[in-house]
């Protein structure tokens, strides 16, 4: 029996974020307080045991508990808890950990600017653009596409990326520079008849009505991620990126590849853009950049960009932009250590693998269900899509819940998997010490939740 305020004080006190904030108040939404993890489990302060098939928010890629991340942290707060990275500053983790990033990014990469969250890089991210452009002379080339059902973020400018309705509602977003373009979402592909080939053709002519809609010398860049995370967990549809791009070098838009989510070994390969063939001029990383284990993110930029940006300074002095946490020791010395453990224990491999292994798996068992659509994913993602009526790809109302429920009835059983946004989609992005006995485990009990709700 607890004998502490804690549970008050939280609902008393604390904003969490991406809740139901009255109903959190008024004591209707359950609390968690996470108290330790250990591999792919959490636990709380209620004694529960969890296998956390998230992995966070698809970011704890080389599980819990791993002491060599945590006493890099602790050598790093000893020796040297801060300082800046302005004017030329820097800290050994900081240094060790640019060339680490860059030894494992496309060839073409060049240096690696980092912040602290994915949306602060993205927000980096389109600020480069815009300087980019203005340097060589073109202040009318600034809009950018994104995608429906992309996320990108949560700020003002990553918040209008982010291609979701809830993140643009009663926010005033997107704003004006944002605009958006089809997902390579082939399930719910306008017509039922479309072949891929024919989805794809039909996404470049979208996005090529757009550019003649909007005028090619107005926009900037086009941002997507290899594999669309919050908006479904969807992998693209066979030859989409191929197709893509060549419109945007026809027309000279800068491609940024928001590898959050992919970057680091999700795939199975260590970015998203060597799985896909990307060029990209920009990549965002994050989550894996760390594990979670502290804050940083961070932009790659390009070669092509970086000349232009020397250019810039140049022409105009130092560049006016930085953050106070850019860099920091203790976020860099942690991911000097999750990328040495992540070569060292092979997770990558095991990635690709054990998460093939987990698809095939979840297809086998949930294929021929009346009411699922469809299964999906790629390396360590995984999805399942529900659906009132399989044939018809009729889906069910939203009033329903039906995706949160059977999120529910897993969670009662011991599994954390996510409810995505705008859809009955079940998201599973386990860490990438998933063991192929976890993955039958989270499988099995996923069946078990889907009959227990849908029968």
């Amino acid at each position: 029996m607890k004998n502490d305020l804690l549970e008050q004080w939280d609902r008393e006190n604390f904003f969490h974020p991406s809740t139901h904030l009255a109903e959190f108040a008024r004591g209707n939404v359950p609390q968690r307080v996470v108290t330790g993890g250990q591999g792919c489990y959490i636990e709380d302060r209620d004694g529960n045991r969890l296998l956390d098939a998230f992995a966070g928010l698809y970011c704890v890629n080389i599980g819990y508990g791993r002491t060599e991340v945590a006493e890099a942290i602790a050598a790093q707060a000893s020796e040297l808890a801060y300082y800046h990275s302005y004017v030329g500053h820097g800290t050994e983790a900081s240094i060790t950990l640019s060339k680490m990033i860059l030894d494992r990014a496309p060839d073409h990469m060049s240096k690696v600017y980092f912040g602290l969250s994915g949306s602060d890089a993205n927000e980096t991210n389109i600020k480069l653009v815009w300087y980019y452009n203005n340097i060589l002379g073109r202040p009318e080339k600034k809009k950018i596409i994104s995608r429906w059902r992309g996320y990108h973020g949560s700020g003002l400018m990553t918040g209008s990326l982010t291609g979701l309705e809830l993140f643009h509602k009663k926010f005033d977003l997107p704003l004006t520079q944002v605009i958006h373009t089809e997902a390579p979402y082939y399930f719910r592909r306008p017509d039922l008849n479309m072949s891929e080939a024919d989805f794809v053709a039909h996404c470049v002519a979208e996005l090529e009505a757009l550019i003649e809609r909007e005028g090619a010398d107005t926009i900037a860049a086009f941002i997507g991620e290899p594999v669309l995370g919050t908006g479904g967990i969807v992998p693209p549809p066979a030859g989409y990126w191929d197709a893509i791009q060549p419109v945007l070098e026809k027309h000279d838009i800068l491609l940024i590849a928001d590898e959050v989510v992919t970057g680091f070994g999700r795939l199975g390969t260590m970015f998203g853009s060597e799985h896909y063939g990307l060029k990209p001029d920009l990549i965002t990383i994050a989550k894996g950049l760390t594990s979670a284990y502290a804050p940083l993110s961070g932009s790659i930029v390009s070669d092509k960009m970086w000349k232009v940006l020397e250019q810039g300074t140049d022409e105009n002095g130092p560049i006016g932009h930085g953050w106070t946490y850019s860099a920091h020791p203790i976020g860099a010395a942690a991911g000097v250590a999750n990328l040495k453990l992540i070569d060292e224990l092979k997770l990558v491999e095991n990635a690709g693998t054990v998460g093939r292994y987990l698809n095939d798996t979840m297809r086998a068992a949930l294929a021929d269900h009346p009411n699922v659509g469809d299964v999906r994913g790629e390396g360590m993602l995984c999805a399942v899509e529900l659906v009132s009526d399989r044939d018809t790809r009729t889906f069910f109302d939203p009033s329903q819940k039906v995706g949160p429920s059977i999120a529910a009835k897993l969670l009662d059983q011991g599994i954390i998997a996510r409810a995505m946004p705008q859809g009955d989609i079940l998201g599973f992005a386990p860490p990438f010490c998933l063991t192929q006995a976890q993955a039958d485990e989270v499988v099995e009990k996923t069946v078990s939740a889907v009959n227990a709700v849908l029968g």
